[in-house]
């Protein structure tokens, strides 16, 4: 019988507890199950690591294959004398043509381990999304190993969302379920808005006049351009709100959206403007610095 090291094979040491060995092999399960790795040896050693897994997940086997003692990979070697009598399996002198696999395919409680109904794997793929595609929801088309599905998009999806469609991941073994496949949303920078979860912020850009004074302004949002009213005295920083312009809520009703005030000046001026500011500066008693003289 040749030894196989079950633990070097998921990547663990012998003290490995249950959930580190469980993390170990969904790793490799992901890395080379069939349906998705395009490795040249993906199929090998995703039974590889199914075999380690079977026997190391469960504590009565995992107690018996430690019993075996440590040996070199490939080495041929046969159990301690005493070891189907601790263990109850079979006779000791009747191993030929036996492997370690099938030494622990029926043994334990669990039965015949390579036929235990195994769940699939849960697979993860991140979708790209405009914040225009995530406003009115999309459909998109995903590659899944050698699969190919349709996946809805609905209205509303936020940055870093997890969509979750059930089934659609890797296939169960011996009659288990199926895997399912997560879709984690990434928004594009858009060019005049930021997302946060379904808010939005704009960047509003003023005159100085139209801060000092008042002004009614157009707004871009996603439905179409909005009046908003700019109160007489604004400042830069100052956060105007747009409720229900934001990204749609699955709920019902959206997000608002902000608008940012920014003052701006020109970056040149006409002998007119230039007149025109000199007056105000000379009739003006607004000293926007005046704290620094308290």
């Amino acid at each position: 019988m040749k030894y196989k090291d079950y633990y070097k094979t998921l990547g663990v040491g012998r003290e490995a507890g249950d959930e580190e060995i469980k993390k170990a092999y969904r790793k490799l399960a992901r890395k080379y199950h069939p349906d998705v790795s395009k490795e040249p040896d993906a199929k090998e050693r995703f039974q590889d690591a199914s075999e380690a897994y079977e026997t190391l997940r469960d504590k009565d086997k995992r107690a018996a294959y430690d019993s075996l003692g440590s040996h070199r990979p490939g080495r041929d070697f046969r159990p301690p004398p005493d070891w189907f009598n601790r263990f109850g399996q079979g006779n000791s002198q009747d191993l030929g043509g036996i492997d370690l696999a099938d030494l622990f395919e029926s043994f334990g409680r669990r039965g015949h381990g390579r036929n235990i109904p195994t769940p699939g794997e849960d697979y993860e793929v991140a979708v790209h999304l405009t914040l225009e595609e995530a406003w009115r929801g999309t459909e998109r088309k995903l590659r899944i190993g050698e699969r190919s599905l349709q996946a809805r998009i609905p209205r509303g999806a936020t940055d870093g969302q997890r969509l979750r469609l059930a089934g659609k991941g890797s296939p169960g073994a011996n009659g288990g379920p199926p895997g399912d496949l997560y879709l984690r949303i990434v928004l594009d920078p858009h060019p005049l808005y930021r997302a946060s979860g379904h808010d939005l912020d704009i960047d509003v850009p003023l005159a100085p006049w139209e801060a000092a004074l008042g002004a009614d302004v157009d707004i871009p949002t996603l439905e179409g351009r909005v009046s908003m009213k700019v109160p007489a005295g604004s400042n830069t920083g100052q956060k105007l709100r747009l409720a229900g312009k934001g990204l749609p809520k699955p709920g019902g009703g959206a997000g608002d959206l902000y608008a940012l005030l920014r003052i701006v000046v020109p970056a040149s001026l006409t002998e007119r403007e230039k007149k025109l500011f000199e007056e105000l500066r000379a009739a003006s008693r607004f000293d926007p610095r005046d704290r620094f003289s308290r």
